[in-house]
């Protein structure tokens, strides 16, 4: 498994979670609009649910930014740790 899917299945995870829904799954064209229950309160948890998995850390702006969940991938795929 590359370090691309291996975020995908975490990500998965943390959604299916937070949703409750085991039936999501994400792809890099994955947006709010796309996962019902999908709110700023959850989104937050998103985030936060995100930061402690892979242990990294957003700014604001980053977090303001994002579009899809392509784009959430591509930031913790460039601060994940090397080693994974």
């Amino acid at each position: 498994m590359n370090k691309e899917e291996e975020i995908y299945k975490i990500l998965n995870g943390i959604f299916r979670d937070i949703f409750d829904d085991d039936k999501i799954v994400l792809d890099a064209t994955t947006k709010a609009g796309d996962i019902a229950g999908w709110d700023s309160f959850n989104h937050i948890n998103i985030v936060v649910s995100v930061e402690a998995a892979f242990g990294i850390k957003f700014r604001s702006a980053e977090i303001e930014e994002l579009q899809n969940v392509g784009q959430l991938v591509e930031i913790i795929t460039e601060r994940w740790s090397a080693g994974k």
